[in-house]
């Protein structure tokens, strides 16, 4: 080759680098992963909710890996059972510890935070949704019957969580509404930093009214100053909105932070 001539990168030179620059932004982009495994003896009542919408587009980035464990196969018996009857009697059934015992030490390891869905445990609230969603691995229990041989809240059971002061069929439906809450939380899941930041209880404020096209809709009309174009008024005005559908629907929660 003459001195000075410089040599031209072949397509294959190209197409690597190509290939190494988006493995990089791959990796950074997944940098934080989350693994959420739900022990239930109805997985398939998960199918619906964790294959569509944002969290399968959550799984298929990369951000979240799901996995839908079926209790029954920890069973120790040859009819797959996991509940018995309460000792000293009493109405329902009880989910035996055995199985469950199986099924979370298959999949728990030390970063692991274990969840237990009950009507006893402690109100779920978006602080909490926010604090999980920097977690590793999360283990969901889902109760089912008349609840779960108290062993295995106190053996396996990092905290116990309640969506609210009713009784449901089954933990799964509690705990798809908690698992929602985290995922949508996760870095880049909803579109980009500050997306999740204005919404309801995450400054302790509801959300005010919203409005998009048509302006003017069957005579009731988008209030002027969201069609101003002046930033610092429509702010104002949300701020106040919020705060007076915080006051009016949620007083418990009228203690307004500083912005």
């Amino acid at each position: 080759m003459a001195k000075g001539r410089k040599s031209i990168p072949s397509v294959f030179d190209i197409w690597y680098l190509i290939f190494g620059i988006r493995c990089l932004i791959f990796g950074v982009l997944t940098l934080f992963f989350m693994k959420i495994d739900i022990i239930t003896i109805f997985p398939e009542m998960l199918d619906g909710f964790l294959g569509h919408s944002m969290m399968k587009r959550a799984a298929e980035a990369g951000h979240v890996e799901f996995n839908s464990i079926q209790l029954r196969d920890f069973a120790t018996d040859k009819h797959r059972k996991t509940d018995d009857r309460p000792f000293g009697g009493g109405p329902g059934m009880l989910m035996k510890p055995e199985p469950m015992f199986k099924a979370v030490e298959s999949v728990r390891t030390a970063s692991s935070r274990v969840l237990l869905m009950c009507p006893q445990g402690i109100p779920f609230k978006q602080a909490r949704a926010q604090e999980l969603s920097t977690e590793e691995h999360l283990i969901f229990i889902c109760g089912h019957y008349e609840g779960i041989d108290e062993r295995i809240r106190q053996e396996l059971v990092d905290e116990d969580i309640s969506i609210g002061d009713y009784v449901l069929t089954n933990g799964v439906l509690s705990a798809a509404v908690v698992i929602d809450s985290i995922v949508r939380l996760l870095p880049d899941v909803l579109g980009g930093e500050g997306a999740t930041d204005s919404e309801s209880f995450s400054v302790s404020l509801l959300e005010g009214p919203q409005y998009t096209r048509p302006a003017n809709f069957q005579g009731l009309d988008t209030p002027s100053v969201l069609l101003s174009g002046d930033h610092a008024a429509i702010a104002a005005w949300r701020r106040e909105q919020a705060e007076k559908w915080t006051a009016d629907r949620r007083p418990d929660l009228t203690i307004f932070p500083e912005v």
